[in-house]
């Protein structure tokens, strides 16, 4: 065992410390922006239509329920805390990198997204199944590297639960001081009925077609009210923000490197473009046209770090610094926030923080039955796997396991690596399909209803 975590650990040192994944992530976005035209800023307003109107009936899933999947598994407690600690480590510039990283990380969500539904299958059931392990099976004919992408993922997404189960305990135990293993069984059981439920569709994206825009919109309302209220500093927090990024301070103080990399690490990491996360999600679509799916993939990495991010950073960027000052982590958040709204925005922390997670352990659980129904249709293996969630759940409220955690980064960097090497030479099959949508966009081909 102690071999086992030597290696994990030396393998993450190389792709997390050295910056190795950054910097892939980088270049695939900038090249895939590149390819594609900055599809992602050209069609912009049709990337948001792909949303309306699309609906299915019985177990299939549509574009909408699919976004709220992938919305749901980039959109957790690193929304939060990942946030602050990128603000309280690189300052107010390392925000706008994490927009930049935004815009061209959507590129190749999208390019990825469009592959994922482009090689998926159907099961007997006539339901779409599909991700980065197909592509790799279906176009590069090589299942044995699917097979590890799949357990990578499954080992991520055990990792991740364990540290959203963790995060809601943390803040529910520091604001109101409850025995952590209450919290976690509270949780375990609530993650239990879910996952196996029965309904006509699916569970899990039933709950998260209920979870995911209440989440939202009860977040986005609360920060609009505190933008709202401090309208006349929004000029200067967009001053420091901008001022903090090209400063000639950082520059001449040698800092300018460390806020680019905050912020650029937070934006990618928050996202998740690039590591083929989303294409559990973007596969299961009940749609014929790749690339409207690959549109609504790209809008869930822009309402990740541009909404959802941007809403955390404003928080805190427009409290006192008085109230602030000496602080970081989630206590830097709760108190931010507290001196906007009163008294009641440490519950209101607790509860956003609690939506944020529990919609992620959902979101990732479904990617990782995905993962382990390309490894095996067995239903028993399934069962086990739901049980082996509920018992992450339960185990990472009451203790933070870090091995576990060097697991999930383990995972999350061999996932990314494979998914680049899969599809880097794909990249011209999505474009392909990109340019005959805009076809048919311009009328030269009927576009079907």
């Amino acid at each position: 065992m102690e071999i086992l975590k030597l290696i994990i650990n030396e393998v993450n040192k190389i792709l997390w410390e050295k910056n190795i994944l950054v910097i892939l992530l980088i270049g695939m976005a900038v090249y895939t922006s590149y390819k594609t035209k900055f599809m992602q800023i050209r069609l912009f307003g049709e990337i948001v239509k792909t949303l309306k109107g699309e609906s299915t009936d019985g177990q299939k899933m549509s574009s909408l329920e699919a976004f709220y999947l992938g919305t749901a598994c980039r959109v957790g407690a690193g929304n939060i805390a990942g946030v602050v600690a990128a603000i309280s480590v690189g300052g107010p510039g390392a925000l706008f990198w994490m927009w930049l990283v935004a815009l061209l990380g959507a590129s190749t969500s999208f390019v990825e997204s469009v592959l994922a539904v482009v090689y998926r299958e159907k099961d007997s059931d006539g339901n779409y199944r599909g991700g980065t392990p197909w592509i790799i099976k279906n176009r590069l004919k090589k299942r044995g590297l699917g097979i590890v992408y799949a357990i990578s993922s499954i080992i991520c997404y055990i990792g991740a639960i364990q540290v959203m189960s963790n995060s809601v305990t943390e803040s529910v135990v520091g604001a109101y001081k409850l025995n952590p293993k209450l919290v976690a069984i509270f949780l375990s059981v609530i993650v239990a009925i879910t996952i196996f439920g029965k309904s006509k569709k699916d569970s899990i994206i039933q709950a998260l077609n209920k979870i995911v825009p209440a989440m939202a919109c009860m977040y986005l309302i609360v920060v609009i009210f505190v933008i709202v209220t401090n309208i006349s500093s929004i000029p200067l927090v967009f001053s420091k923000i901008f001022s903090s990024a090209f400063g000639i301070t950082q520059i001449t103080g040698g800092t300018l490197g460390g806020i680019i990399m905050q912020g650029v690490k937070r934006g990618l990491f928050s996202n998740e473009a690039g590591s083929g996360n989303g294409n559990y999600a973007a596969a299961l679509a009940d749609v014929e046209e790749p690339v409207k799916q690959g549109m609504v993939q790209s809008l869930s990495v822009f309402v990740d770090t541009l909404v959802i991010c941007s809403a955390t950073a404003f928080v805190i960027l427009l409290a006192d610094e008085n109230v602030t000052i000496g602080l970081n982590g989630m206590i830097l958040f709760q108190e931010a926030l507290k001196s906007h709204i009163g008294w009641i925005g440490i519950p209101f922390t607790v509860l956003i923080l609690f939506f944020f997670s529990f919609s992620t352990i959902l979101g990732v659980t479904f990617y990782g039955k995905n993962a382990l129904q390309f490894i095996s249709e067995s239903s028993k293996l399934n069962f086990v796997y739901k049980i082996i969630v509920i018992l992450m759940v339960y185990i990472g409220g009451i203790e933070q396991n870090y091995f576990v955690w060097s697991l999930a980064d383990f995972g999350l960097g061999l996932m990314t690596i494979i998914n680049i090497i899969a599809i880097t030479p794909l990249i011209k099959e999505s474009i392909f399909y990109l340019e005959k949508y805009e076809q048919k966009l311009k009328g030269y081909v009927k576009i079907n209803p």
